[in-house]
C-alpha cells in the first residue's frame, strides 16, 4: 500500500490544488494508480462524462456522469478504471476548511466515497467547482492574487453542494449536534490508543450517556459501537493492504496484547484477523 503526502506543484501550495482526471493519467503514466494507495489529504473528484469504476475501504463502485468520489485522508483506495473518464479533481489538505458545516462533513469518516447526483444539484456543484478552478488557477499564474481565504469558501461552497441536503447542518444543529462532532473528532485523533468511551468522556468533559446520546442522533449508533467500528475499519486495512503480522497490527492499534485484538476482531467479525485476511485475499 502506497502512503501519499500532499505534494503540490511548485507554485500551487495554497492548501488546495484543482486537477482533472485527463491531468491525473498524464501525470501517472505509470498506472500506479490502479494499486491500493492512502492518502494523508483529501480528494474530491465529479465525473461530468464517461464510466469506470474505483474502490475505497473494500467498496467497489461504479462511476458514470454526475458521479462524485470523495477519498478522504486514511482511506485505502485506487482509481481502479478512469480511463474513460473526464471532470474536475480537488485535492486539499486535511484542516483547509473554514470551520463551519462543509468542515464537519469532511470530518465523517464512515461517509460513502461514492454518491450520485441529480441533475440540479449535479449542475450547482460544477459551477461550484469550475470557480474553485478558475481562482486556483489565477492564483498560480499570478501570485498577487492569490487567496488561501477565498479559496477555502469555494471549496467549501463545492463541498456543500455535493453532500445531501441537511447532512452538513441538519445532525450539527444544537447541543448534541457540538457534543458528537467533538466525540467524533476525539475518536479520530485517539483510537489508536483510547478504547473506552470513558477514556473520551473524561477529556471531552461530558457524561458517557451524554457522548451516547449524541452519538446515536449522529450518527444512528451508540458510542461504543461507533468507537468499535472505526477501530474495525482501521483493523481490516491493516490487514487487507499491508504485509504486518496480526500481532503488529495489534500493537499499532493499543491493544498491549494480541489476544485481546483477536478477541476484539472475533466479537466485531465472526472471524480472527488471521482467518479475515486469509478470506479477503483469496489465498
Amino acid at each position: 500500500m502506497r502512503q501519499l503526502r500532499y505534494s503540490p506543484a511548485a507554485g500551487a501550495g495554497f492548501g488546495v490544488e484543482a486537477l482533472s482526471f485527463g491531468r491525473l493519467r498524464r501525470m501517472d503514466p505509470g498506472r500506479r494508480r490502479v494499486r491500493p494507495q492512502r492518502p494523508d489529504f483529501h480528494v474530491l473528484g465529479l465525473v461530468r462524462s464517461g464510466s469506470g469504476r474505483h474502490t475505497a475501504d473494500f467498496v467497489d463502485e461504479d462511476l458514470r456522469a454526475r458521479s462524485v468520489v470523495w477519498i478522504r485522508p486514511g482511506v485505502v483506495h485506487r482509481w481502479t478504471d478512469v480511463e474513460d473518464l473526464d471532470g474536475p479533481l480537488i485535492l486539499f489538505e486535511q484542516g483547509f476548511l473554514p470551520a463551519g458545516p462543509a468542515a464537519r462533513a469532511a470530518g465523517d469518516a464512515f461517509a460513502p466515497a461514492t454518491r450520485h447526483l441529480d441533475a440540479g444539484a449535479w449542475d450547482l456543484a460544477v459551477r461550484a467547482a469550475d470557480h474553485l478552478a478558475r481562482e486556483h488557477a489565477a492564483a498560480v499564474t499570478d501570485p498577487r492574487l492569490a487567496s488561501p481565504p477565498v479559496l477555502a469558501h469555494l471549496l467549501a461552497a463545492l463541498v456543500l453542494r455535493v453532500v445531501p441536503a441537511g447532512q452538513a447542518g441538519a445532525a450539527a444543529a444544537g447541543e448534541g449536534g457540538t457534543v458528537f462532532h467533538r466525540y467524533r473528532a476525539a475518536v479520530e485523533e485517539h483510537f489508536t490508543r483510547w478504547h473506552h468511551v470513558g477514556d473520551y468522556a473524561r477529556a471531552l468533559g461530558y457524561g458517557t450517556r451524554t457522548l451516547t446520546r449524541a452519538t446515536r442522533v449522529g450518527a444512528g449508533v451508540g458510542a461504543k459501537r461507533f468507537l468499535d467500528q472505526r477501530i474495525l475499519l482501521e483493523a481490516k486495512r491493516l490487514l487487507a493492504h499491508t504485509d504486518l503480522p496480526v500481532a503488529r497490527c495489534a500493537e499499532r492499534l493499543g491493544f498491549d496484547d494480541p489476544a485481546n485484538f483477536t478477541a476484539f476482531f472475533q466479537r466485531q467479525e465472526g472471524l480472527s484477523p488471521g482467518r479475515w485476511r486469509t478470506a479477503r485475499s483469496g489465498r
